[in-house]
């Protein structure tokens, strides 16, 4: 069941272009016009890219399980740019975040413990796992600066920490399978 301002949001999609925003203000979900520099906007266009890479690495040859865990992601991460959109809604809970943490855990405990840093790469899988990465890193960064100013939901600050953690631990689970060795980052090179 929508509450009022969801209703809002569903119903924008009707026209694809408005020009509400030609002259550098955009519509929140709640109908609310900002700048579209203001940090609010800024944090979903991070998001929105965020979700692009891990839509990008769905379409590679990642197995089923994988698969399905990245999707629930995606839509977890629309929750979040929901939240964004219109203030004070919550969607992200702690079980999403529990959701996250047993992934993380399940991966790591087929792997050899980290015994120098890892540089991005190996295979090509890996590779937008780590991009993805950094772009998570990045929506956390300005999700803080928003939550400094206009406070957010603070399980979706955690969610979006445990998720930088998860893709790097899926890159070396990539790696793992595939038979790629992680590239480690060497000393006096």
């Amino acid at each position: 069941m929508y509450n009022d301002s969801e209703k809002i949001m569903a119903n924008r999609l009707t026209h694809i272009y408005t020009k509400t925003g030609d002259e550098g203000k955009t519509s929140l979900g709640d109908g609310t016009r900002v700048e579209k520099h203001h940090l609010r906007v800024e944090a979903l266009g991070n998001v929105d890219e965020f979700n692009s890479i891990i839509g990008l690495l769905l379409t590679t040859n990642i197995d089923r399980e994988k698969t399905t865990t990245l999707k629930k992601i995606q839509h977890h991460l629309f929750d979040i740019g929901g939240e964004l959109s219109i203030p004070n809604l919550r969607k992200i809970d702690d079980e999403k975040i529990k959701f996250i943490e047993k992934n993380i855990d399940a991966m790591n405990k087929n792997l050899p413990p980290l015994e120098e840093f890892i540089l991005p790469g190996g295979s090509h899988e890996a590779a937008l796992c780590h991009q993805a990465r950094t772009v998570c890193r990045r929506v956390e960064r300005s999700l803080f600066r928003l939550n400094e100013i206009e406070k957010i939901n603070a399980v979706s600050l955690k969610y979006i920490n445990r998720l930088s953690d998860f893709l790097f631990v899926l890159a070396r689970q990539i790696n793992k399978e595939k038979n790629i060795s992680d590239t480690f980052w060497q000393k006096n090179i």
